[in-house]
């Protein structure tokens, strides 16, 4: 009991503080929608770094984090999920991508911030707002929620080493390109967080109610057949 005390306890901390510091972030955003003093001087030092070479990195890697990386490994996890009958895997990771989508939707409306434009790009600007940015928000969602699955299982070290170094890598291409604040990323990162534990934790409760109600259910209709005789 003490051990769940303390796991509750440390999650719970851990959406508290992710959540917070979301929105001290977008609060501060909101106030600076032109980014802050050292996200230029990051992004400029990011800037001199350009070369043909990381140009054409950067352009093919960018991509994994929508359409030619992060979409097509979720629809084969689903596939392989719904094929072995991993039904709580398969319905937690389309609930955490699709309530995902649709926050980062409506938080770009919300704050409608322009992308940044400290230089000529040669990257297409992208039609959309720049916060919170969708590329970081979908990559960390997928690996975060994919830690969580592999938990204490042999896959827990494969996802470490291969999403992390991938969620870094669409980090960077977004700040190379010049389509996002450094800001944008690591709100989306804080909200990848807290929204994938908060599913997690709800799923589960969600689970666990019709077992609850049913033990219940058997107390309350247990009625000993016959008293015990002296």
């Amino acid at each position: 009991m003490v051990k769940t005390y303390l796991n509750n306890s440390l999650i719970f901390l851990a959406i508290l503080l992710t959540s917070l510091s979301f929105m001290y972030l977008a609060i501060a955003i909101d106030q600076h929608p032109q980014g802050f003093a050292w996200e230029k001087s990051l992004m400029l030092s990011i800037h001199q770094t350009t070369n043909l070479n990381l140009d054409f990195f950067a352009l093919k890697l960018t991509g994994l984090g929508t359409y030619w990386g992060v979409a097509p490994i979720l629809t084969i996890l689903l596939l392989i999920f719904a094929l072995k009958k991993y039904w709580y895997g398969f319905a937690y990771l389309l609930i955490t991508m699709a309530g995902g989508w649709a926050i980062s939707y409506n938080l770009k409306i919300f704050f409608h911030r322009n992308r940044p434009q400290f230089w000529q790009l040669f990257y297409p600007l992208p039609d959309d707002f720049s916060f919170p940015s969708g590329h970081a928000l979908f990559s960390s969602l997928l690996v975060v929620s994919l830690l969580i699955l592999s938990w204490r299982t042999r896959w827990f070290l494969g996802v470490v080493l291969l999403g992390i170094p991938l969620v870094l890598v669409i980090a960077w291409t977004r700040l190379y390109l010049g389509v996002h604040f450094p800001s944008d990323i690591l709100a989306a990162w804080l909200l990848a967080i807290a929204w994938s534990i908060l599913v997690h934790i709800w799923w589960q409760q969600l689970l666990e109610t019709p077992k609850v109600i049913g033990k219940q259910g058997e107390m309350n209709n247990y009625s000993p057949s016959h008293k015990d005789e002296v």
